[in-house]
């Protein structure tokens, strides 16, 4: 890998997990819980917009123990043993077995989310999020960066492997 895009992805690694540490950090001391919020907002929180297209946003401080969607929640030393094993081994294949230059990028965003939730356990006992979205009438699990990274990296690598299909051996037509 050339020097310049190694620094160009340390740069961007540590601009994104500040952004996630920040967003948190700021959750953690501005707003209530989701089970103590004040009524002014329909979900609790700060509302940001209500009913555009029958969609609304609010930020809620919610604390998720588990895994996806609160999952797993009662075995929360497990699970942070199983999520820094899949860590060590995504990050070893991305800077070792990796030989597609443009799946870097989709891996290192799943990497830093990842990454950026495990810290969270560490620190505050559980992951912070605090994005919440309605959406038409549907109320969304509450999300942070870190979640959008992870999001992000995997619709990529979805994406690319769509785009970038390589030709299987049935397709192509025989030599007899």
């Amino acid at each position: 890998m050339r020097k310049g895009r190694v620094w160009f992805f340390i740069v961007l690694s540590l601009s994104l997990f500040a952004l996630d540490a920040f967003a948190k950090y700021w959750a953690q001391t501005h707003l209530m819980n989701l089970s103590y919020a004040a009524p002014f907002y329909p979900y609790g929180g700060i509302g940001i917009f209500q009913n555009v297209l029958g969609i609304d946003f609010s930020l809620n401080l919610a604390k998720n123990t588990g895994g996806a969607w609160g999952m797993f929640s009662s075995f929360p030393l497990a699970l942070v043993c199983v999520r820094m094993g899949i860590i060590a081994l995504l990050a070893g294949y991305t800077f070792f077995g990796n030989k597609e230059a443009r799946r870097t990028l989709p891996f290192l965003l799943v990497l830093i989310g990842a990454t950026a939730n495990i810290i969270d356990y560490f620190a505050y006992g559980a992951v912070i999020d605090l994005f919440h979205f309605v959406l038409w009438g549907y109320s969304f699990p509450v999300f942070n960066v870190a979640d959008m990274l992870i999001f992000f990296g995997v619709a990529t690598l979805l994406i690319q492997s769509l785009i970038y299909r390589k030709p299987s051996y049935a397709s192509q037509p025989s030599k007899s």
